[in-house]
């Protein structure tokens, strides 16, 4: 049940099963929230953006 542009990459449990995090990966903030939208009246959403280290390292370098 994925948009198109839209890519599912892992996800990880908690050991206690009280919470699920998946790594999702799109260029348009709205097809995630398209996606959220068709499970929102079964499972509490929390959308953190993140970078890869890549990433982090290329914004951080010049600031050091």
């Amino acid at each position: 049940m994925l948009p198109a542009g839209l890519h599912y990459h892992a996800s990880w449990v908690e050991q206690s099963f009280g919470r699920c995090f998946q790594l999702m990966e799109c260029d348009e903030p709205n097809l995630l929230q398209e996606w959220i939208s068709l499970w929102d009246d079964l499972i509490d959403f929390e959308v953190v953006p993140v970078n890869t280290s890549e990433e982090a390292v290329k914004v951080m370098t010049p600031r050091l």
